[in-house]
């Protein structure tokens, strides 16, 4: 097998998942992370049908994900008065197996910490193609040669700014925003709250408090805390029920974070010797497909890369072809209206899907189609299955 340096930018889901695999095909990988270490804690991720399952077994952590999951709780959705209006069933907000975030990142890190290097606190500064490698420098690190760079660095992708272009040319915001921030205080029960355009959550195995606001595009920086905050305050500043004391608790929050619900529309997910994996890719829609498109995708991608024997070229296209019709769900969603309509009316509704058993037996059944729409092909030097 050919090119067989490959540099993963991201530490998170994807990138960790894809050293897992070209590590087991005899790859040297190295994983760069902007973040100075991996970041524990965050929402809530889950997992839903047979091929997120399959993949999970294959790659050998499945029991230990279920060890960990949080367990499905159910999210009860009140009014300003704190009276309850619906029961949002585990089953929905959690799939079928449910992690923190931060506890899937450190599993699949330490799986890999001994067979790949990590290189935390860096980031890629450039990216120059050559006929048999792309010339990498870095913040910080000396420059390197590698014969495959992937971008497995999320939404606001730093590979795919450096290979494809601006941002603002593939990132499509969606008119909402979200936000997770760890307030503290004891464990409650797990509520919802919804305005015209908001929405907070508190309680449950997710975020201390998680929020969905529609918003215009907003200029802040997403690495300065401290805006943040202030994004956060602005858009909850005139919100009843409990927001009042929310608000005010961010203030002491050592962590916020604030994202938009985007899209990325891109042509191909790969240029020359450089591809892209996970949200870089396929979008940060919250619609729950983000974790498990990731773990499938970079099964897929390093399984394309074994079976072309290194072939970049050949490996990508198949990559492309089989991967970006399964992609489609992130493509077409956007949860932001689901959690925060805009509209009283659009609430309601909203919440009598949920009380109205026969909508929300079809809407589970739509979910699990779209979880397992790919052919999922067994890529014997991965598994070790016979051909």
């Amino acid at each position: 097998m050919k090119n067989t340096t490959v540099l993963i930018s991201g530490a998170s889901i994807a990138g960790p998942a894809l050293a897992h695999w070209l590590s087991i095909a005899g790859c040297t990988v190295t994983v760069v992370e902007k973040a100075p270490g991996l970041r524990d804690g965050g929402q809530a991720v889950n997992f839903k049908g047979a091929t997120h399952r399959a993949v999970l077994e294959r790659m050998g952590i499945l029991d230990e994900v279920r060890r960990r999951q949080t367990g499905g709780h159910d999210q009860t959705v009140v009014d300003a008065d704190g009276r309850a209006l619906a029961v949002i069933p585990g089953e929905f907000t959690g799939g079928e197996i449910e992690i923190r975030r931060g506890d899937l990142s450190r599993l699949l890190h330490d799986r890999t910490a001994d067979t790949c290097e990590y290189v935390f606190g860096d980031s890629i500064t450039s990216l120059t193609e050559t006929t048999d490698g792309v010339h990498t420098t870095f913040d910080h690190s000396a420059p390197r040669t590698f014969d495959l760079v992937i971008g497995a660095d999320g939404i606001h992708s730093n590979v795919r700014r450096l290979a494809f272009g601006p941002e603002s040319a593939h990132v499509h915001h969606l008119g909402y925003h979200y936000a997770l921030t760890d307030l503290g205080g004891p464990e409650e029960a797990s509520v919802m709250y919804n305005e015209p355009g908001l929405m907070a959550a508190i309680g449950g195995p997710k975020a201390t408090a998680f929020f969905v606001f529609a918003s215009e595009p907003l200029d802040y920086d997403r690495y300065d805390v401290q805006q943040q905050k202030t994004v956060l305050r602005n858009a909850y500043q005139n919100a009843g029920w409990r927001l009042p004391e929310l608000m005010s608790g961010v203030d002491g929050a050592a962590e916020v974070y604030v994202d938009s619900i985007s899209r990325v529309d891109i042509d191909r997910y790969s240029h020359g010797r450089i591809a892209l994996l996970g949200d870089s890719a396929y979008g940060n829609t919250l619609g729950g497909f983000g974790t498990g498109l990731a773990i499938v995708g970079a099964y897929v991608l390093a399984g394309e890369l074994v079976q072309a024997a290194g072939d970049h070229r050949t490996a990508f296209q198949r990559y492309e072809e089989k991967f970006r019709p399964y992609a489609k769900i992130s493509k077409n969603g956007n949860a932001g209206p689901f959690l925060a309509p805009k509209t009283k009316l659009g609430i309601k509704l909203r919440n009598r899907l949920f009380t109205t058993g026969f909508l929300f037996r079809h809407m589970m059944k739509m979910t699990d189609r779209f979880a397992t729409r790919i052919n999922l092909d067994d890529y014997p030097a991965l598994t070790g299955s016979p051909r």
